[in-house]
């Protein structure tokens, strides 16, 4: 197979333009091309008007020996595809079925490669099944009570269910996990574009079908699926796990558990706290508020006004290092998309951002956050980042009563509550209400956002506009503790394999879907011989 990079091409181009191109470079006759796939594409904005389309592309060609030795081109590449491949072991190997907690990417992947092989896990997920779930956010949305055990952070598909679905990673991975993951969500419905463009998403919409759909077929392949089930403890036996509790009711038998809970199982997290045994640590994460634009406005920006309603919803990604020596960026950026109230606990406030398919809302919102770490919340036992966090959403939830908590940008400057919009109104998902969130976050903090938002807008000019509108509070970035893993991915109790966001070796979708293939392929050679 041939690689092809740096391939530039005009806005509005044709499949025959890019053949021709790719048939000038390797210096061939289009009937030698066999198949051409893109690998990747992005755009390319930097000399506005002139935006152009960069893609990667893997080329078959009849003739390839040949061509490698004329090519000597540092963009095109001769390689051999590498195909993921799990561990071999017989099914029969495994005399109690794997129990994996949490039926969100990490839990879901880290099944359906196990399934993959012959084997049927038990996932347990304490909230419900996707359709159900759908049907309990959408009503807490428009009447604002909260199902605890059915929301956007709990049931079905996880926390980034209710998101942007957005895939892209920065982990490096060449043994293939990446391509395996966009491939099985292409496999369950998702659109293929995701498997070349340069930050792909899916959308709360789709993404809630591959969901179903996946889960489908391993139900089919013999897992089993234990909805409103949560796990309420463990038994250990000379050093490795013995059986797990559901419900404060049931003890099963296990051999192998899989820990993928999520960043938002706070009761989850107390339970192994008070047991003692997993060795939980605090660890960093970021807070701050979501902050919304018109789309237009960052669609000007990026693409400039010949491509600003030609093209999907621009994202952008800011970051900044501050003079005080936090970070602040931009995280979870939603393009046409929506500020949602994302709580999970009664009395508690947290919101998120989600965009449908099309991108096609008003608004561009992403969290600005900045880095917290076990320092700034006195973080002497593995909880405390816990405890921070809701100290934070208490506050949101008691400034508007429930409602997501609103400000625009120059009203926070000056420390005064928002009377009105201003240029355009807030994309939400559950009510608001205008206050004053200053005294939400520590001073620190929220002198750092200011400065942030001021950097901001030197590479993306008004992002510091004073009708943006902040929404608090963004706490969920990532999970406040990591449960630490040896080299084989088990817990200090063997047989216990901490994965995903939840356990501290993830962030987002993707990577959490990645690491819980890791630990599938763990538990499958803990069995060879």
């Amino acid at each position: 197979m041939i690689r092809v990079n740096q391939i530039k091409l005009p806005i509005g181009h044709t499949p025959e333009q890019l053949a021709q191109k790719i048939c000038k470079l390797l210096h061939i006759k289009e009937h030698q091309i066999q198949e051409i796939s893109i690998a990747k594409r992005s755009i390319d904005a930097r000399k506005k008007p002139n935006l152009q389309y960069v893609y990667a592309v893997d080329v078959a060609v009849a003739s390839e020996a040949a061509l490698q030795k004329k090519i000597h081109d540092a963009n095109i590449v001769f390689f051999t595809p590498k195909q993921y491949v799990l561990p071999k072991v017989e099914k029969e190997a495994f005399v109690l079925p794997p129990v994996i907690v949490g039926a969100g990417p990490a839990g879901l992947f880290c099944a359906y490669a196990l399934v993959q092989q012959g084997i049927s896990p038990i996932v347990v997920e304490r909230g419900k099944r996707i359709t159900e779930r759908k049907l309990d956010v959408a009503r807490f949305w428009e009447t604002g009570v909260l199902d605890p055990g059915s929301n956007v952070q709990f049931g079905e598909g996880g926390a980034g269910t209710f998101s942007d679905g957005k895939l892209n990673t920065l982990v490096k991975d060449p043994a293939g996990r990446n391509r395996f993951v966009l491939e099985t969500l292409v496999r369950f419905g998702a659109p293929e574009h995701i498997l070349y463009e340069h930050k792909p998403h899916i959308g709360t919409d789709i993404l809630s079908d591959v969901v179903l759909s996946m889960r489908t077929f391993m139900e089919e392949a013999g897992a089993r699926f234990l909805f409103e089930t949560c796990l309420t403890d463990y038994r250990q036996e000379a050093g490795h796990v013995a059986a797990v509790e559901l419900n404060h009711m049931e003890w099963i038998p296990v051999s192998h558990v899989v820990f993928a809970i999520g960043h938002s199982a706070r009761d989850t997290f107390r339970m192994l706290d008070q047991k003692g045994e997993l060795c939980m640590t605090p660890k960093s994460f970021a807070v701050g508020f979501r902050v919304e634009h018109p789309q237009h406005m960052i669609n000007l920006q990026q693409y400039g006004e010949t491509y600003a309603d030609r093209l999907p919803a621009a994202p952008y990604k800011v970051t900044a290092n501050l003079t005080s020596g936090r970070g602040v960026y931009s995280f979870c950026m939603c393009p046409g998309g929506y500020v949602v109230n994302a709580s999970s606990e009664e009395h508690r406030l947290a919101v998120n951002g989600m965009s449908y398919s099309g991108r096609d809302a008003s608004n561009a919102n992403s969290a600005v956050i900045v880095s917290v770490t076990p320092e700034d919340f006195d973080g002497k036992d593995a909880l405390s980042g816990v405890r921070f966090q809701e100290q934070l959403e208490e506050r949101a939830y008691a400034l508007a009563n429930g409602a997501i908590p609103q400000q625009l940008f120059g009203d926070y400057c000056v420390n005064r509550t928002s009377a009105s919009y201003g240029g355009f109104a807030s994309e939400t998902k559950g009510a608001r209400q205008f206050v004053n969130l200053r005294g939400l976050l520590p001073a620190e903090l929220e002198e750092s956002l200011i400065e942030g938002m001021h950097v901001f807008a030197r590479a993306l000019p008004e992002f510091d506009r004073t009708d943006a509108i902040l929404s608090g509070v963004e706490s969920r970035t990532s999970s406040p503790v990591r449960i630490p893993r040896n080299e084989s991915f088990e817990a200090a109790v063997g047989g216990v394999y901490p994965c995903g966001e939840g356990a501290g070796y993830a962030g987002g979708i993707l990577s959490a879907a990645m690491d819980g293939l890791k630990v599938a392929e763990a538990i499958l050679k803990s069995k060879q011989n």
